[in-house]
Formats: C-alpha cells, structure tokens, sequence
C-alpha cells in the first residue's frame, strides 16, 4: 500500500526536483562559438568563387558553418568541412563574404572578417582549356602540411584559378596568379600524392599536372610510417599489374589489403616470406579501354593492425 509522504520526505523530494532543474538550468549550453578566422575567397571562374576558413571553437562543440554572401545565407555545411565553392555568381562583379558558426544547441557565432572576391568577365566562346601546369614538387612544411610550387599554365585568354588535388579530390583553390600553395590538416608519417590543374574564366580545366608524392615527417614518439613504398601499377586489356615494397617490420609481411579509387578490392597473402621486395602482383578488372584506376596498398604488421596506405599509384586501361 502507497504511504502519504511526510513533510521531511516531501521537503526532501521538493529539494531534489529543485536541484534537478539547476542542474538541467546549468547544463544548457548558451555559449556561441567563436567566430571563423583565415576567411579567403578567389574567384576560380566567372560565375564561381572558392571560400576557405579555419576551424571556429565552442566550450563543446561546432556542428556546422553557414557561408553568406552580400549578408544572405548562400550553404550549410557540416562542422568537418572548411571550404565550399560559391557558384551561379554574376560574372565581372565584387562579391562579399562571411562565415559563422553554430552548435548543437543552436548557439550562432559573430561574422566572421568579411572577404571580397571580384569574378573575371564571362567568355562564353571561350572553349580552350589551359594547358597543365609542369614541374610541380611538394615540400613538407611539418608533420601536417606541405608546400607545393609549381610552374604556371598558359590559357588563350587567361588562367583564373589553380585547383590543388589529393588522390583525386580537391582540397585547396589558388588564384591563377599563384604559382604555390600550403596544404594543412595533413597526418604525420602518412604518403600523400598531389597534382594540380589550372581553369580559366569559362570553367575550363587542365589536365593534371604530373603527381608529385610526399611523405608527411613523423612525430618524435610516435611509430614509424608503415605503407608500402614504391608502388607503381601497369594496365593492359583487362588486368593491372602492380609492383611495391612491403614495409620494413620485425617479421616479413604476408598479407596486403589493395583498394581500388577507396574501395576495397582484394586481400593479398603470400603463404611464406615474400622477400624483402619488390613484389608483383596481377589483378583482374574488366576490359573496358579508357578507365582510370586510382590503386592503394596497405600492409598486415606483425601486431595483427593494418599500417598506413602506400602513396596512390594510377592508371589508365588501354
């Protein structure tokens, strides 16, 4: 049977249900997030600009960041991306930007500066893509990021923009008056491959310069790199032909994962000790000319974890 409570019990649970709401009062986050800093915009085309910033910070998170041009909101963007392009613009014209951002409790913060980029003139007739940019090399700049110069593309009327790639995805946009670019938010000891294309006014895009690979520094403490290390890759009709050396280890390695444009494709064990390397390896793809693979490797180390993925290797079926 359900007693009444009495005044000390019922003080009591009043007591509690205060405390309940003061600390439910104290664990509202009402704190905005700091403001973006390092806000660049250029303009890669007539009708685009590419808009950059760095990470804002919140006492417990940042969930996202809206981009505004002229003071209207023009993208939503989840917290892990830094960059976006601007597209539909006037051609010939200045335009305005800014970047806030929020958290999950819906706290905004201030503007950030404000940046100004002005899109060249429409050339609609234009059809002539740049030619690619040479000579590029990478530098590291630390454990977590690079410096990459490279020399400059020529247009039939004029180079707007460089767009620096990372096995394939673009990561970073310079003005077509540039001719080097830092690339951040890299990993130590990790094999990267870069390239570059130039685009002019009317979108038109290079092809890719040359790759140009890098391997991030390691950091003092942590373990060594583990990816494979020369890793080339060879296509004929319906098979690629891949060649690396496995990483160096306190027992030879048996087994290798091969991914294929990011995805898994095949895991490789070699029944007893392949060497020391190089070692080959043949994988069959469909025989459809003209396709280009992307191909990464990673080796099985003796603690049983996968090690770090070789620098990409490409190709194209003939």
């Amino acid at each position: 049977m359900r007693r009444p409570l009495t005044a000390l019990a019922l003080a009591a649970a009043l007591t509690a249900l205060t405390g309940c709401s003061a600390t439910a009062a104290a664990a509202k986050d009402t704190s905005a997030p700091t403001a973006p800093t390092g806000v660049t915009a250029t303009a890669g085309s007539a009708t685009t600009v590419h808009v950059m910033w760095s990470a804002a910070a919140d006492d417990r998170a940042v969930t996202g960041y809206a981009v505004y041009r002229q003071g209207h909101k023009v993208k939503d963007l989840p917290a892990g991306t830094l960059m976006t392009d601007v597209t539909g613009l006037a051609p010939g014209t200045p335009h305005t930007f800014t970047v806030r951002a929020r958290d999950a409790a819906g706290n905004v913060s201030p503007d950030s500066a404000a940046v100004t980029a002005t899109t060249p003139a429409a050339s609609a007739e234009d059809r002539t893509a740049p030619t690619r940019p040479t000579a590029l090399r990478v530098t590291p700049a630390g454990p977590d990021a690079a410096t990459l110069a490279w020399h400059p593309a020529r247009d039939d009327t004029r180079v707007t923009a460089y767009d620096v790639y990372q096995s394939g995805s673009r990561i970073h946009t310079v003005p077509g008056t540039a001719t080097e670019a830092r690339v951040t938010g890299l990993r130590p000891a990790t094999a990267y491959s870069f390239t570059v294309r130039a685009r002019d006014a009317a979108e038109n895009s290079s092809r890719d310069s040359a790759a140009a690979p890098l391997t991030t520094p390691n950091v003092p403490g942590r373990r060594p790199a583990t990816a494979p290390t020369g890793v080339t890759v060879r296509a004929t009709q319906g098979a690629l032909t891949v060649t690396w050396t496995p990483p160096r280890t306190a027992t030879p390695v048996k087994e290798h994962q091969l991914h294929l444009n990011g995805r898994f494709a095949t895991t490789i064990v070699w029944g007893a000790d392949a060497g020391p390397g190089p070692v080959t390896y043949t994988l069959t793809v469909p025989a459809t000319p003209g396709v280009r693979y992307a191909l990464t490797l990673r080796a099985k180390l003796p603690d049983g974890t996968w090690g770090d993925f070789s620098t990409p290797a490409t190709a194209v079926t003939v």
